[in-house]
């Protein structure tokens, strides 16, 4: 048998947290678990706007690049890309920044094709041969890396006017003519977006000041 207590000493307390712990799953009718953190923690807010904002950032390079190269994407990247940025920050500086955009990239993409297109109507060039001088520019990437894009539209333009017009003389007239049109178009939609990529530049600097 066991010795009797000692006279005057009282039994050990679990400490107070414990009692708490039991008593609300006593309430509940369930044993007390524990339930250990997730490994990693949480990841704060900031750390994704700022991993956003940069992914966003190489998104508008892109853009940039698509417009004055017509084999990627130009404006529509920029305008998706800053649709995300507005979605991932929220408030007022996002989606003014996105009305912005779009506005700009709207007006941008408008004007480059009515004005090309009603440069190549007058000089009385068809679309064909501009399209089978980016397919004759994204050849041109394989064959000469860097410089074959834009020799290989220059040279897919050229020939398919000169066979189109039967004179070597008129089809290099006529794809001057054409390459000015583009030219125009894209230099158009390239300072709108450069005024787009303004915007967001701002939008950034406001957010993250007053964040």
């Amino acid at each position: 048998m066991d010795p009797a207590p000692i006279r005057g000493r009282r039994p050990a307390l679990p400490p107070p947290c414990i009692l708490v712990v039991n008593a609300h799953a006593a309430c509940r009718g369930a044993p007390a678990t524990a339930h250990p953190a997730p490994p990693g923690g949480p990841v704060d807010s900031l750390t994704v706007q700022i991993i956003v904002t940069v992914l966003v950032g190489l998104a508008y390079a892109v853009g940039l690049s698509g417009i004055v190269v017509p084999v990627l994407p130009g404006t529509i990247t920029i305008v998706i890309a800053s649709l995300v940025w507005a979605i991932v920050i929220g408030g007022w500086t996002g989606w003014v920044m996105f009305s912005i955009v779009l506005l700009l990239g709207a007006i941008g993409m408008t004007t480059s094709y009515v004005l090309t297109g009603r440069r190549l109507h007058a000089a009385e060039v068809p679309m064909w041969p501009i399209y089978v001088a980016i397919a004759s520019g994204i050849v041109g990437i394989f064959v000469i890396p860097f410089v074959g894009l834009p020799l290989g539209f220059l040279l897919g333009l050229y020939i398919c006017e000169a066979l189109r017009q039967q004179d070597w003389r008129k089809g290099f007239t006529s794809a001057w003519i054409a390459m000015k049109a583009l030219g125009t178009g894209i230099l158009i939609e390239f300072s709108l977006a450069m005024l787009s990529t303004i915007t967001f530049a701002v939008a950034v600097l406001v957010h993250f000041v007053t964040a």
